[in-house]
């Protein structure tokens, strides 16, 4: 380690600039609270019980916490050493007791901090507003009470921003547009005149749906459909101007079916908790689907099929459905990436690896994924497109013949770096083969399990499906 005893030069020296008694007793307090991250800890737990949003703001912000923390701390710190600022140069009241033992170089408070306020800001930007004051004012605090030079301030807050920024390179922020698709006149439909909606009886997503769709479309025509025992066709009259649906995935993708074979327009509604195609065209309200329709205002997204069963999202084969069952029944509470790591490990325990031929090509396999376009992240736990209209497949798959693969899976899943190992295979195109070297698998697709097959056909659609958004 090297050491610089000399005085550092009076820019770099901390001022004595008097101020009232208050603010040096804030500013006392405020700087004894962030030790050990707990002033960010606190602030991560409260944006945890504000929403799905909040939550991922704080878990990325804690993340970011714990590597600057680390790199300031336990890298930079002995290497560089410093002394720390003379404390009988610091007036009495601004005094915190105890001078740190470590290096005054740089502060690991102000890396903390901005390390927390970035990550939180890169996932949610509105919190910048609040978080980027407090981490400025812990980052000055450690300055006014005496136990770090300016310079250590700024080189510890710019250490934190630039180890947010590389976390949000390894582990990409969700971004809050909707995906882009490619824009197209769809009918105008008055108070939704012509648009029958379809709920599923069977599901408990769309309770509700019916009164609140007919508040903002009072013309609407709503259909229940039992899946179990009714033709979906037989339901939806031949001079429908559009069809729509209210429900989880699996019944938006039935409804879709029948738009593009009827190329007629689809209104999606979003209902319950697993819409993700609603949320990938930003439509987070009754009102904002019925806006759309109001005004014509629609686009084309490709439309995917599994041996003729369309998606719309993604499709999985032998253990990647119970992966992501157990990924999102978890992830709520630990983390997507800690449930993704702990779902894989349960399920390549349960599982013995899958011998599939992927286009031609033999490959052990421990789960595949397949999106409809190109999914983000890479590997493990991908979770959005930027784009509907690809009219590409995204075949992702965690291979099973490479040395301590299970191992390097799980641990690689951690910290979302599974996209960049030896364990990590994918192949695109607008067709994919796969077969069961080994009898029948399972497979899934937007949710619905399918009966099991030695050859799974999956295809982009030649017809794109017209969806309405604004």
């Amino acid at each position: 380690m090297r050491t610089t005893d000399e005085l550092p030069d009076p820019m770099i020296t901390p001022p004595q600039t008097a101020v009232p008694e208050p603010v040096d007793r804030a500013l006392r307090i405020l700087t004894t609270s962030a030790n050990h991250g707990l002033l960010w800890f606190g602030v991560g737990a409260v944006g945890a019980m504000l929403g799905k949003r909040p939550r991922r703001a704080a878990l990325r912000g804690v993340a970011s916490l714990g590597m600057a923390s680390f790199v300031a701390n336990s890298v930079i710190k002995p290497l560089v050493g410093r002394r720390r600022p003379d404390p009988q140069r610091t007036k009495t009241a601004r005094r915190i007791g105890k001078i740190p033992w470590t290096s005054s170089f740089p502060s690991g408070h102000s890396a903390s901090a901005a390390a927390f306020a970035t990550g939180a800001a890169l996932e949610l930007p509105l919190s910048a507003t609040v978080l980027g004051p407090l981490a400025a004012a812990v980052a000055y605090s450690r300055v006014h009470v005496g136990v770090h030079y300016k310079s250590d301030v700024v080189v510890g807050a710019a250490s934190g921003v630039a180890v947010a920024l590389l976390v949000q390179k390894l582990w990409p922020a969700k971004p809050f547009a909707p995906a882009e698709m490619d824009k197209v006149d769809a009918p105008a439909l008055a108070e939704g005149a012509g648009l029958f909606v379809v709920l599923n009886e069977l599901s408990g997503s769309s309770d509700g749906a019916e009164e609140a769709i007919r508040k903002v479309l009072p013309q609407v025509e709503i259909v229940q459909w039992d899946p179990e025992n009714e033709d979906l066709a037989d339901l939806v009259p031949g001079s429908a101007s559009a069809v729509g649906v209210a429900g989880g995935d699996g019944t938006v993708a039935s409804v879709a079916a029948l738009a593009i074979e009827r190329n007629l327009p689809l209104a999606v509604f979003p209902a319950g908790t697993l819409n993700h195609f609603a949320g990938a065209l930003g439509l987070a309200t009754h009102q904002d689907t019925a806006t759309a329709v109001l005004a014509g205002a629609g686009g084309s997204v490709s439309a995917a099929a599994l041996n003729g069963n369309v998606f719309l999202n993604t499709a999985g084969i032998g253990g990647y459905p119970e992966l992501v069952r157990l990924r999102d029944k978890l992830s709520h509470r630990m983390g997507k990436w800690p449930a993704a790591a702990y779902s894989l490990g349960k399920v390549v325990r349960g599982h013995a690896p899958l011998h599939l031929v992927i286009n031609g090509k033999p490959v052990p396999v421990w789960a595949v994924f397949v999106g409809n376009g190109v999914y983000t992240p890479r590997g493990l736990a991908p979770a959005w497109r930027d784009r509907l209209s690809d009219d590409v497949l995204d075949v992702q798959y965690l291979r099973a013949d490479k040395k301590f693969s299970r191992t390097i899976a799980v641990v690689a899943s951690l910290i979302g770096l599974v996209g960049q190992t030896k364990v990590f295979g994918a192949v695109d195109g607008r067709s994919v083969t796969i077969t069961s070297q080994e009898g029948p698998v399972l497979a899934a697709h937007d949710g619905e399990v399918t009966s099991p097959h030695e050859k799974i056909e999956l295809e982009i659609l030649p017809q794109r499906l017209v969806v309405y958004r604004g």
